[in-house]
């Protein structure tokens, strides 16, 4: 299937982007964004907060080793996080439902920029604080009766729109 070793992955060329995780609690969610974050070349995974850091049991049983390849980073909080992201020229978008957002399938990255993606707490979503900070936000339109999904599930969907501008 000519999959990549961890080593050939570390080489490889990243897609600019860094997923940002706001205080997610489950590990599983944690874990499957690794995976999903390995699987389109995502530059590095941002845990914040509360978020469960590698090495983990739970976090390895849905990421599958994808947290020995993806490049991590941990801070005290997400406000932090993109502050420092901001400022190492990352164009920081917060995942969440929100006054002015742009729905995903109107959105287009743009090649040759960095991007960050903040994805927020499964029950509160993202800080407002981080919402203020951030550069824009995107939403996922919805037609059903619930107005959110799990956030590994909401992750794969919004990394993959941006794979698919990027990398394809």
């Amino acid at each position: 299937m000519k999959r990549l070793t961890v080593e050939e992955f570390r080489e490889a060329e990243k897609m600019p982007l860094a997923v940002v995780l706001d205080d997610v609690r489950s590990m599983h969610n944690v874990g499957s964004v690794f995976r999903t974050a390995d699987t389109f070349r995502v530059q590095e995974v941002v845990l914040c907060g509360i978020t469960g850091c590698p090495p983990h049991a739970e976090l390895h049983k849905t990421a599958l080793g994808a947290e020995d390849s993806v490049e991590w980073r941990h801070f005290g909080t997400a406000l932090e996080a993109v502050n420092e992201l901001k400022g190492e020229g990352y164009t920081v978008l917060s995942v969440e439902q929100v006054e002015h957002s742009v729905k995903l399938p109107s959105f287009s990255p743009e090649r040759g920029k960095k991007y960050a993606v903040v994805f927020g707490n499964e029950v509160k979503g993202v800080h407002q604080e981080v919402v203020d900070a951030s550069d824009g936000c995107l939403e996922i339109p919805q037609l059903g009766t619930k107005h959110s999904l799990n956030v590994s599930v909401t992750a794969g969907i919004v990394v993959y729109a941006f794979a698919r501008e990027l990398m394809f």
